[in-house]
């Protein structure tokens, strides 16, 4: 009797596994279109409908300073959901987080261009991609967490992986949408195109907040809190603090992981633009090279995060940012050469190495805490990692190529300082794979 009970928890561990992993995924795949696709409208769309009154490469820094808002807001989601995630479940706060991103991402399909409105379109759109960001600082940390903590040890790094699988997924998603409605005549793409990916969010909330009730609570959650509830007479300090006081993995997850999210926006905004404005290539065009470079990308992701359980994470990490880092010059030269098959060549390459980076990130960085402050200084450091690396690189890349009179080699420069960054920082951080998550400090 027992062995078939046995066997019986077996089979239910590994469905109620395959389970999270796939509400992990899903949840982030939806969560990155909302995040990602507002990311495609700021390079290609939204500075003729709200900046319009502005010359053309103003309109794009404009643009691109509107999607740096919501990576300035992600640390404070992560800060507060991390909160509590950390006291209260991380089931909880990924429904949420979840409700808001859904709501806020259809809200700006709605929002009145500067031709209705003037600028208050662009004040509203500020507000909306703050609530996004908040939503998506507080929805990585407990997606990641739930697929870190049901996984058995040997295999953390590729459970974790399929939550960052979903930024590729989400990309995917995105841009196929965008590009559909771009094949409209230029005058309906802009009138109200654009605004069917963003509307569409609402039916891709109501799928994902099913998925995500199904999901159990995280086992080594429920471990950690039965020993605080144990040790009732030791106060427990507050998450935030747990990881501030000993913010040397807070500080070398932030630069470690800088790079991946620089090179990640970079080619979800910048590298579009420039393909679009200095290489000829058509909107449409180039939605469809990166929306297959993306598909391709998931799967590099998921095997980066094979490879890590195998390999450790920095060795899979150091290799990714290396070999990004170096082929950014031949990058550039084929999203400018106005061909459709070397744009979509750049895309493949930069991100099957940008994988290699961003499959064991998820694994790497949640390691690095103890139970108890896991979902805050895991959330923290991710999100401080994405507002370093992304928020303001968009705005900072067009700048450099405005100012330099259209040379790329400053861009080149900017992001490859930023992946010796990185670098450094990765190989000051100490290795994860076998750490121990039932640990409830630091």
């Amino acid at each position: 009797m027992s062995v078939i009970d046995n066997a019986g928890l077996v089979v239910d561990r590994k469905r109620e596994m395959r389970r999270v992993i796939f509400s992990s995924y899903l949840g982030s795949a939806v969560e990155f279109y909302d995040f990602l696709l507002y990311g495609t409208a700021a390079a290609l769309v939204f500075p003729a409908v709200f900046f319009s009154g502005l010359d053309a490469f103003t309109s794009v820094i404009f643009s691109f300073a509107t999607f740096a808002a919501g990576y300035l807001a992600r640390p404070l989601g992560g800060v507060i959901f991390g909160h509590f995630g950390d006291r209260i479940g991380r089931k909880k706060m990924l429904v949420l987080t979840m409700l808001i991103m859904g709501a806020a991402s259809f809200l700006i399909g709605l929002v009145p261009g500067a031709s209705v409105i003037g600028p208050w379109g662009a004040i509203i759109l500020v507000l909306l991609r703050i609530c996004q960001g908040i939503a998506v600082g507080g929805e990585w940390g407990g997606a990641a967490l739930m697929a870190l903590e049901h996984s058995d040890s040997k295999k953390r790094g590729f459970s974790a992986s399929f939550v960052n699988a979903g930024a590729p997924s989400g990309a995917l998603l995105g841009s196929l949408m965008m590009g559909l409605f771009a094949l409209l005549p230029q005058e309906q793409f802009f009138a109200w195109g654009w605004r069917i990916p963003f509307l569409f969010s609402g039916v891709l909330l109501v799928i994902g907040m099913y998925v995500r009730s199904k999901v159990s609570e995280s086992p080594v959650f429920k471990e950690a809190i039965a020993k605080a509830e144990a040790q009732k007479t030791v106060k427990q300090p507050l998450p935030l603090w747990a990881v501030l006081r000993r913010p040397k993995a807070l500080i070398l997850v932030m630069l470690g992981a800088g790079a991946a999210f620089g090179f990640q926006v970079t080619m979800a905004t910048f590298a579009q633009t420039y393909a679009v404005e200095f290489g000829g290539i058509s909107r449409s065009s180039i939605l469809f090279a990166y929306s297959l470079a993306s598909f391709l990308g998931i799967f590099a992701v998921i095997y980066a995060g094979r490879l890590s359980d195998r390999f450790g994470r920095k060795p899979v990490i150091l290799t990714g940012i290396a070999l990004f880092s170096a082929f950014l010059v031949p990058f550039f030269g084929w999203w400018g050469s106005g061909n459709v098959l070397l744009v979509f060549l750049g895309f493949f390459l930069a991100l099957q190495f940008h994988g290699l980076i961003y499959g064991p990130l998820a694994a790497f960085i949640s390691e690095q805490f103890g139970t108890k402050s896991r979902y805050t200084g895991a959330s923290l450091g991710y999100q401080l990692a994405t507002l370093l690396g992304a928020g303001f690189t968009p705005g900072l890349l067009a700048t450099l190529f405005r100012n330099s009179g259209g040379s790329i080699t400053p861009v080149v420069l900017f992001l490859v300082g930023m992946g010796v960054v990185s670098i450094i920082a990765v190989l000051l951080t100490r290795e994860s794979r076998n750490n121990d998550l039932s640990t409830i400090e630091q």
